[in-house]
């Protein structure tokens, strides 16, 4: 949607602006880029292989990596976490990014990731134009959403011109490991 946007504005812009047109064309060629490898993400199943194979950090810096804007991402995990947890926090931070690069207006955005008491929280904060409300459209609604699935909670802050900050409070559960007991021969 926001490439065939880009698309339509690169038209008007081509014979009065070619800079502009050229800058909209290169946006719009990473916008495809990015979307091409959300869809592999996707075909390859729910979780990105990296989230399965190597866990929230490396999900995380490949998300800030292809990110069309700047990410200045903090992540002190140690370990892995319920599989559950991770997925939910992965998909919070890559919808709230997308968030961002559409709507917010920003020119950076942080993303804080830690446990902390027994709670995994990760926090995005943008420097956009701020205003946005969880009570209207579907897309902080789907990170509530997301985030109350797993029985964690979200508090979204975002006073006009002020940028907006997600603080999403995510359960940990320690994984249990099982040993079995050598059986008896008895």
């Amino acid at each position: 949607m926001v490439t065939a946007l880009e698309l339509s504005m690169l038209e008007r812009k081509l014979d009065r602006d070619p800079e502009a047109a050229r800058a909209t064309l290169a946006n719009a060629r990473e916008q495809l880029a990015l979307g091409l490898r959300e869809l592999r993400d996707l075909a390859r199943g729910i979780h990105p292989s990296v989230l399965t194979e190597r866990g929230l950090d490396a999900a995380l810096s490949a998300l800030a990596q292809r990110a069309p804007l700047p990410v200045e991402l903090h992540v002190a995990v140690s370990g892995r976490l319920d599989p559950t947890i991770e997925a939910a926090a992965y998909f919070l931070v890559s919808e709230a990014l997308t968030n961002v690069a559409k709507h917010a207006r920003a020119d950076r955005v942080s993303v804080d990731v830690a446990v902390v008491d027994g709670t995994l929280e990760v926090t995005i904060a943008d420097d956009g134009a701020g205003g946005a409300d969880d009570t209207k459209g579907s897309g902080l609604r789907g990170l509530v959403d997301r985030v109350t699935a797993v029985g964690g909670r979200i508090d979204v802050t975002s006073p006009p011109g002020q940028g907006t900050r997600l603080c999403a409070r995510l359960p940990v559960s320690v994984r249990a490991t099982v040993h079995a007991e050598p059986a008896s021969l008895s």
